[in-house]
């Protein structure tokens, strides 16, 4: 990186909006909503949907509540147009859905495009061309003037072709591509040209839509253009004014929330915002974050599992366990306090005791959207020692150590990983068992038996080693250490025991003991082992063994497999 990026770089200009309002004003309604998650949404997969996903996303899309989908750029592809067709022809559009689709401001594209919507019912034509200096000048090399020329062009042509679709509600709508990119004054000049062509009234309005095609200032800067634009357009009242933001800053859903406070009426975007390079509005996300705050966000999520499932079936996509109100993870709680914290607020809830929702760290009630706060830990490939520790801990009264923590939570992860699935408690217990409990070789404990005197203990012990039996014996300040020494001196290396713990694991007459320790040879290495027994002196003397026996075998870990 550079060290002085100002040499390469340059801060976007600002907006000159004195008085500015949308600061502090407050969001009362929900927009528009336009998704584009067949077009936008669909060129941005690497390998694009077929016609039966397609459908079946639309069909989502549909029980959604969207009224206006823009299905695809019909002249683009015989796929492409086909699919309008089939849409149209096998009356799959609902009548108060409109369909729309992109077209760009060349003759050919625009008469294609109009045949593919003979017979629909309600449509909306989106003509874009691209307005922004380094568009002008790298891939048009065009003036100003050439540029403003072909959205002109471009919306004659269409206007033209419309008695072709005489019986269809059609609306149209212009987009300045680049517009966040553009110079305001030229964005706003361009848009009128086209509204010169096309007359919008307050009855018949056009669409205006302003894209953040790629973010290249902070969200408040677009929203001062959109705020500009609604203040200084020509003919406002004859205007649906409609956003289109991307996500390269990070703050395409912060961008569109300021701009409709800016004044705009509209918002295009995808489910759970895939689209081109980090991708486009999410959709889901605005729309529940206007939930939270009381605002009907007049879209259907009332059951976002089904709805993702859908939407990763059909376009290949995942979405990521911390995706706001989608992901796995949002509604399980991982952290003590998180838990102890919504467990009283829930409870708070469930007696009545407030009028409106305040639960700690529940932004909504997870049942609003058919999805439940899980308390209890749930271990995959993504979760951390912690996760694992708390889930032996809660369900089976396994207390392991810190150390035991971090030495045993990425052999889990591994195992876990290796799976390709989530484990539940009772399998995380078996690979604890199978890991520290059960090896018994080279070494396996038959008989203990220990005298002590003040601080002087001898054992006596027979054992196993890789199959032979032998009796070994000896001498240390504690059973343990006694113990240790007995196995070295029978030809174990040497070793000592570096931390030690124990609880009980139930309770009764059968009550077990477990008991944890760890070794280190003169070498430095560590390892940690587990013994269990109801006699607590035998579990630590197999805990002893466990952790030479790992020691000794040090490729033991589990590889996978069948729980």
């Amino acid at each position: 990186m550079l060290k002085n990026p100002a040499t390469k770089y340059r801060p976007f200009p600002l907006i000159d909006l004195p008085n500015r309002q949308w600061p502090s004003r407050h969001l009362t309604r929900a927009p528009i909503w336009c998704s584009v998650d067949l077009r936008d949404g669909n060129q941005a997969l690497a390998i694009p949907m077929n016609v039966a996903q397609k459908l079946e996303l639309f069909q989502t899309l549909v029980t959604c509540g969207f009224k206006e989908i823009e299905v695809g750029f019909p002249s683009a592809s015989n796929t492409e147009f086909a699919f309008n067709r089939r849409l149209i022809e096998e009356n799959r559009i609902p009548d108060d859905v409109s369909i729309q689709v992109l077209v760009q401001a060349r003759e050919d594209l625009i008469e294609r495009t109009v045949q593919s919507l003979v017979g629909a019912k309600r449509v909306v034509i989106h003509l874009y061309n691209s307005t922004s200096p380094a568009q002008r000048r790298v891939v048009f090399g065009k003036s100003k003037d050439e540029i403003k020329a072909i959205a002109v062009q471009g919306a004659r042509w269409i206007q033209e072709r419309l008695p072709r679709l005489a019986g269809t509600d059609v609306r149209l709508q212009y987009s300045p591509e680049s517009f966040s990119a553009t110079e305001i004054e030229f964005a706003k000049e361009i848009s009128e040209a086209v509204m010169d062509v096309w007359r919008p009234t307050p009855k018949r309005r056009m669409i205006l839509n302003l894209p953040d095609t790629v973010e290249v200032a902070m969200p408040n800067v677009y929203a001062d253009q959109i705020e500009w634009i609604c203040r200084n357009i020509r003919d406002r009242e004859a205007l649906t004014v409609s956003l289109h933001t991307h996500n390269d800053r990070s703050t395409g859903v912060a961008a569109t929330e300021l701009g409709l406070l800016a004044g705009a009426d509209r918002v295009e975007g995808t489910l759970f915002g895939n689209g081109e390079r980090t991708g486009n509005l999410d959709i889901v996300t605005v729309a529940l974050n206007l939930y939270m705050h009381g605002i009907d966000p007049q879209l259907n999520l009332g059951d976002l599992n089904a709805i993702r499932e859908v939407y990763e079936r059909c376009t290949g996509m995942t979405v990521p366990p911390r995706h706001p109100y989608a992901g796995e993870l949002v509604f399980t709680a991982f952290s003590g306090s998180h838990q102890d914290a919504i467990k009283k607020g829930l409870a708070e809830w469930a007696d009545g005791g407030r009028p409106h929702w305040d639960v700690p760290y529940l932004t909504i009630d997870p049942a609003d959207i058919g999805r439940e706060y899980r308390e209890v830990i749930r271990v995959n490939s993504q979760s951390g020692k912690g996760g694992v520790a708390y889930l032996l801990e809660s369900e089976f009264g396994i207390e392991l150590p810190k150390e035991l923590q971090r030495e045993f939570g990425p052999i889990a992860n591994d195992w876990v990983d290796a799976l390709g699935r989530e484990v539940k408690g009772e399998e995380l217990r078996g690979l604890f068992w199978r890991e520290y409990i059960e090896p018994n070789s080279p070494w396996e404990l038959h008989h203990f038996h220990v005298d002590g005197v003040e601080k002087v203990f001898r054992c006596r012990a027979s054992v196993r080693r890789n199959g032979k039996e032998s009796m070994i014996s000896g001498e240390g300040n504690g059973p343990i250490a006694a113990f240790v020494v007995a196995l070295v001196s029978a030809g174990a290396p040497a070793f000592e025991v570096v931390s030690f713990k124990q609880h009980a694991l139930s309770a009764g007459t059968e009550a077990s003991a477990i008991a944890y320790i760890q070794i280190r040879t003169a070498d430095g290495q560590a390892r940690w082992g587990a013994g269990v027994d109801t006699n607590i002196q035998l579990a630590s003397m197999k805990a002893v063994l466990s952790a030479l026996n790992r020691l000794q075998s040090p490729a033991a870990k589990p590889a996978g497999g069948n729980a």
